[in-house]
């Protein structure tokens, strides 16, 4: 089943770099192996000015209004650095995102985000400021990421970006890397048996 080709929602501005995985998900609330309920403690420390998480933070992004729908974060450079805690991922998938675009991101983050589905676009530097630029502009604007033709269309522009066809597939069929593995059980089982063949036949004679 297709997990999405498309996906149109409303981008939720966060304007930092070297955003880590104990920003993302605090170390306390790493108590569960199930992926479910981790959405409500995404950047705890940022959204509550209380460790209850009782008291909002008025100033932090997601707690405005026109952002509190958000399904598309957008930052800035090394998104994801730190502790290769998977539960940063599973957090920002129960909260609601979709898709991460930023300039770049950690590599162990980018592995998890692959295993889970959750689409990261990589753009260049300047087209990021663009894209902050049109949000701070216009606020509330919806975007569509067309997974198919590898474009981001927003405010009458149309941005390419790339991606890992293992990764795009993944996304776009739901896969895990056993899924993506098994697509190629057929050549798999005709190399081990030409294998097994060419190591009976050089042992025998």
């Amino acid at each position: 089943m297709k997990h999405f080709t498309q996906h149109i929602g409303f981008i939720a501005p966060l304007d930092i770099s070297n955003v880590d995985t104990d920003i993302i998900i605090p170390k306390q609330f790493l108590q569960k192996v199930n992926k479910k309920g981790f959405g409500k403690h995404l950047f705890h420390n940022w959204r509550f000015l209380d460790e209850l998480g009782t008291k909002e933070n008025p100033n932090f992004i997601l707690n405005k209004k026109i952002y509190r729908n958000s399904s598309i974060l957008l930052t800035r450079s090394n998104f994801g650095c730190g502790s290769s805690r998977e539960h940063a991922v599973w957090s920002l998938l129960d909260y609601g995102f979709k898709v991460i675009i930023g300039q770049s991101f950690s590599d162990i983050f980018l592995n998890n985000c692959l295993n889970n589905r959750l689409l990261l676009i990589s753009l260049p530097k300047k087209t990021i400021d663009k894209l902050f630029f049109i949000i701070k502009k216009k606020k509330n604007v919806i975007c569509m990421i067309n997974l198919l033709k590898e474009k981001i269309f927003i405010d009458n522009n149309s941005i390419p970006f790339s991606i890992n066809i293992i990764q795009k597939q993944c996304i776009m069929y739901n896969f895990d890397n056993i899924d993506f593995t098994l697509k190629y059980e057929k050549k798999i089982d005709s190399y081990e048996k030409n294998k097994y063949q060419y190591y009976f036949f050089t042992n025998n004679y």
